[in-house]
């Protein structure tokens, strides 16, 4: 009974944060994370983070996902694709360079310097997803572009990944795989067009046929669950596939039924336990030794990610205040420079030196997105 009473915490307080976030003038999301850093391993110790909360943060994050791709306008993320590439790109490069130099300056070996580069050059857009929804923003064109680039910066990031990769001397079988990984992201991509064309309206109608409460709900949560599990299994972040499996469901006629079945579920259980997972992540375990390193850290990867992002979408002929929204939208770290932060931990491209200074960084990134995301919808 103890994950239900960690459950049970983590819903009070996050609707009592959420709230009061809300009565502030801030994004809710500020407030739950918030919670997740006080009842974490950093403060209070209450929850420490186990399987349990891990597998209700995936939960989340791939329902979050999955209802912003039925949100999504599909003729709007083409309209804006070339842009989003932009985007994706120059707010990969700048950070990558810069905390590259970052880095060295603190004396780090070049390869750990180029990983923690690559860490940061990462994007997870589901807590801006979040923000969006809750301001509203996520049908215009910053919204749009902000998604589109999301998925093109994933990629972005398994390239980057692989080219580190062969750097540091890897087997020509490793490559091979990666040149292997790189075809079944291609076909997968390629296979979104049928899923989305045939396959979602053929499996919506055969739901409707069930006999059993919410058949197209639970066809659609089906279709979502083996898209996340897909894109999972070929290297791409699971909420690639979710997004993509909700703009599936968007071209449906079940929509509005799947969407209203979906929603009360996600944010009543599983997406505030994302929210707090972020949080759980950080320890203030040597902070006061890699002080300056964690604030210079997260300066620039907040800067280069806003700026980068920014101006591929000035480029791209947006209005300054839609340029800054695109690029407050992607500078949340989130779950995916977490997970590429533990992958090079454990493979010992990082030290433990800095490890937590990194994890800190990461989380302040996240804390950030959603008040420079708000303070961008709020210019005039």
């Amino acid at each position: 009974m103890q994950e239900i009473a960690e459950l049970c915490l983590i819903l009070v307080a996050t609707t009592i944060a959420g709230h009061y976030s809300a009565r502030l003038g801030m994004p809710a999301v500020v407030g739950q994370l918030l919670i997740g850093i006080l009842i974490g391993p950093a403060i209070l110790g209450w929850i420490k983070g186990d399987e349990f909360t891990h597998l209700f943060s995936e939960i989340g994050v791939i329902i979050l996902m999955f209802t912003a791709g039925m949100e999504s306008d599909l003729q709007l993320l083409k309209k804006y694709l070339r842009p989003s590439t932009l985007v994706a790109l120059l707010g990969v490069i700048l950070p990558v360079g810069v905390i590259y130099g970052l880095s060295l300056l603190f004396h780090l070996p070049q390869a750990e310097s180029i990983f923690i580069g690559v860490i940061f050059a990462a994007t997870s857009v589901s807590i801006s997803v979040a923000v969006l929804k809750e301001l509203g923003g996520l049908h215009g064109k910053a919204g749009a572009t902000i998604l589109g680039a999301a998925v093109v910066d994933d990629v972005l990031a398994v390239v980057i990944l692989s080219v580190m990769v062969s750097l540091m001397g890897t087997s020509p079988s490793a490559t091979g795989n990666l040149w292997l990984t790189f075809m079944y992201q291609l076909f997968f991509f390629v296979g979104i067009y049928f899923v989305v064309k045939f396959i979602a309206p053929i499996l919506t109608s055969v739901g409707k046929r069930l006999f059993v409460v919410g058949g197209p709900t639970l066809i659609a949560v089906i279709l979502c669950l083996s898209m996340a599990l897909l894109a999972d299994a070929i290297g791409l972040s699971s909420v690639v596939g979710a997004f993509f499996a909700g703009i599936a469901i968007s071209q449906t006629a079940v929509k509005h039924e799947v969407e209203a079945n979906i929603e009360p579920i996600g944010y009543a259980f599983f997406i505030p336990v994302f929210f707090v997972s972020i949080g759980l992540s950080l320890s203030f375990a040597g902070f006061m030794k890699n002080f300056i390193f964690i604030v210079l850290l997260t300066v620039l990867a907040t800067f280069t990610k806003l700026l980068g992002a920014g101006l591929g979408a000035k480029l791209s002929q947006f209005s300054l205040k839609d340029s800054y929204i695109v690029g407050a939208g992607m500078v949340s770290r989130g779950e995916m420079a977490l997970i590429i932060a533990q992958i090079g931990y454990s493979a010992h491209l990082i030290s433990s030196t800095y490890y937590s200074a990194i994890i800190t960084a990461i989380v302040l990134t996240t804390l950030l997105a959603p008040l420079l995301l708000k303070h961008a919808y709020r210019l005039k």
